[in-house]
């Protein structure tokens, strides 16, 4: 299918800087990008580390099965799939200073929901909102804010983000333990929802502009508009409906950026239980999340100034390579250090990739109209994530055990380099 260019820019808004802003302070994208990294760091009751402390004491609360939570899991995140989408294009018409606090209010109630789910029905319709909410709508607000704001420094910009993302993985399953010991799984997602309200929606009000262009600055603090940026004239074409999910070249970048989602979720989802099987207990199942953090925390600062340097393509494949040793530790797990190492090497794969998926999309396709792209992008990430648990959890049912489903996620990894080793980026377009 033929890409030309049908949309330029879109027309600016005029609006002003807080009082509070000098000019002796630092470019205000760096404002941006501190709520970006706090917005990520609360969309962790949505993600799979958030889920992982509460699967086994949901199980044996209300009976439900393993299986039947993973397929739960699955075809609600799948249904709020769409919804991501949805968002996105709201944040293009609407701006996300209108969109996000609606989000975090929702996000808030969807934890309150999840507290009173007693039955397969209403645990479905709590999972869905979730991972609608934080997975989904959360994240994909805080990378379309930063994105706007930087080009050049894009990946620096997104690793700070992605460094709240590190930090949502590392408080929030020993807190969420440690709020369960004490108020049972349902109060701590109440705490956890309240917790989302009180981050986010005040920040958001009080810090977020849309554009630089929209309060007269240019992005990176530069003093001229940036010059040769990628696709921001070309994005109208790809971001039509009816285009962007029909055009070769963004399914050949989108299906190996979702195979981390479908590993790492069934890793994470099932976490809990695939210690247990080796011996391991559920604190510290929870606890080598830090290391996971730490990990990755590093590993995304360092992946954002290659990424600003090489571009997404040669780093996305390199970490595909080690994506698929880091899924076959989880057949090591021998020892509590075992297990430390294990965590750590998946946080690396899980920093560099944070960079890639926030980077790639606006990297080869522009900022203008990036919410359409990037949502259809993120509606399949998160559909692989829906279903990474269910077929684990299949498998360890059929096998008695997770080698096997352990054994096929570490080959997925390697499918997913020979894509990316073949991707070909769209022609740059000037901006």
């Amino acid at each position: 299918m033929s890409e030309t260019p049908l949309e330029a820019a879109p027309v600016q808004q005029v609006q002003r800087l807080p009082r509070w802003v000098s000019a002796r302070m630092p470019f205000y994208g760096w404002f941006i990008v501190a709520v970006g990294a706090i917005v990520s760091f609360s969309s962790g009751p949505g993600q799979s580390f958030g889920f992982s402390p509460f699967i086994d004491a949901i199980i044996a609360d209300t009976g439900l099965s393993r299986t039947t939570i993973s397929a739960l899991y699955a075809v609600g995140t799948t249904v709020s799939a769409m919804m991501v989408y949805i968002v996105s294009r709201m944040v293009d018409r609407h701006g996300v200073r209108r969109v996000l606090p609606l989000v975090a209010l929702a996000m808030g109630l969807a934890c309150m929901g999840m507290a009173g789910a007693t039955g397969f029905i209403t645990f479905f319709i709590a999972f869905a909102a979730l991972r609608a909410l934080g997975q989904g709508s959360m994240t994909i607000n805080s990378t379309l804010m930063v994105a706007q704001w930087f080009v050049a420094r894009r990946g620096r910009a997104m690793a700070i983000v992605g460094l709240g993302a590190a930090a949502s993985s590392a408080i929030f399953p020993p807190v969420s333990r440690a709020l369960m010991n004490e108020l049972g799984w349902r109060g701590a997602y109440v705490v956890l929802g309240v917790a989302v309200w009180a981050l986010v929606i005040p920040l958001v009000l009080i810090v977020v502009r849309e554009r630089p262009e929209d309060v007269g600055l240019h992005p990176d603090g530069a003093d001229h508009p940036p010059s040769g940026e990628r696709g921001s004239a070309r994005v109208g074409a790809l971001a039509r409906p009816g285009n962007v999910l029909t055009t070769w070249r963004f399914w050949h970048l989108a299906l190996p950026m979702c195979v981390p989602s479908f590993v790492v979720t069934a890793l994470v989802f099932h976490q809990t239980s695939i210690f247990a099987e080796r011996g391991l207990s559920a604190n510290l199942a929870a606890g080598v999340f830090v290391a996971y953090a730490i990990a990755s925390a590093g590993c995304s600062l360092l992946a954002g100034f290659l990424i600003d340097r090489a571009g997404p393509q040669r780093l996305f494949f390199g970490n595909m390579l080690l994506l698929s040793v880091a899924t076959a530790g989880a057949l090591a797990l021998v020892s509590p250090m075992a297990a430390v190492i294990y965590a750590a090497v998946l946080g690396l794969t899980g920093g560099i990739q944070s960079v890639i998926g926030m980077v790639a999309w606006a990297h080869y396709y522009g900022r203008h109209g990036l919410g359409r792209v990037q949502g259809a992008a993120s509606m399949v990430g998160i559909a692989a994530s829906a279903i990474g648990p269910l077929p684990l959890a299949a498998l360890r049912s059929l096998s008695d055990g997770y080698t096997a489903g352990i054994i096929a996620m570490a080959a997925l990894p390697l499918l997913g380099a020979v894509l990316v080793a073949t991707y070909r980026p769209p022609e740059r377009a000037s901006g």
